[in-house]
């Protein structure tokens, strides 16, 4: 097992010390722990971030397994407690809260509120308009990155970033979604993934342009 102190200097050997101190000092939230949020985390979890709070109702179920990050042997488990599992072995020292329930409007502010970035990873289109409602009405100095549009054998170019205002980007191409294309695939997915999971850093960074 390596010691914290070999973590933290494996980080700061990458990214510099002023720029890991402000990744390692920051909170992220993940709404939804699918194709999503799963890759989402082990981005953000690898890069350092200091504390991630993870949030899903859900089970992993072998249909998830061709995009999520997760293990067969972890089939029937929690997502939560099976992606703090996994991120255990990937990033001991991140530090992670996790809540297994379903976000709602009524529930959201109070689980977000220790947040500095809210990532939106949900499957369900009214599930990300309540959450997007919902952080920009209530949590306004919060930031929000979104995701739409990932699904199908589409382009990978055509997965971009978007700055919707100065605290809401939205990640994907904007408009494939499974109804249309048919399926997921999870290259697909984790391009989406990754544009999110880049923009928290950038943000944590201080750079707000896309």
């Amino acid at each position: 097992m390596i010691t914290k102190e070999e973590w933290d200097k494996a980080l700061t050997g990458r990214h510099g010390e002023k720029l890991q101190k402000r990744f390692s000092s920051a909170t992220v939230a993940l709404c939804g722990l699918g194709g999503l949020g799963s890759n989402i985390a082990l981005s953000l979890a690898r890069a350092g971030v200091g504390k991630l709070i993870l949030i899903d109702f859900d089970r992993v179920d072998v249909t998830n397994l061709h995009r999520q990050q997760y293990k067969a042997s972890q089939v029937g488990m929690n997502k939560t407690d099976a992606l703090f599992e996994n991120l255990r072995e990937i990033a001991p020292y991140t530090r992670i809260e996790t809540h297994t329930l379903k976000i709602t409007e009524e529930n959201a502010v109070p689980l977000l509120q220790g947040a500095d970035i809210v990532c939106e990873a949900f499957d369900c289109a009214e599930a990300k308009a309540m959450l997007t409602d919902t952080v920009l009405e209530k949590l306004p100095d919060k930031f929000l990155v979104a995701a739409s549009g990932m699904a199908g054998l589409g382009s990978a170019n055509s997965i971009r970033t978007r700055k919707i205002t100065d605290r809401f980007y939205l990640c994907g191409d904007g408009q494939s979604d499974v109804s249309s294309e048919g399926s997921l695939i999870s290259s697909r997915v984790m391009l989406c993934a990754a544009h999110q999971a880049h923009t928290v850093l950038r943000i944590l960074a201080g750079e707000f342009d896309v």
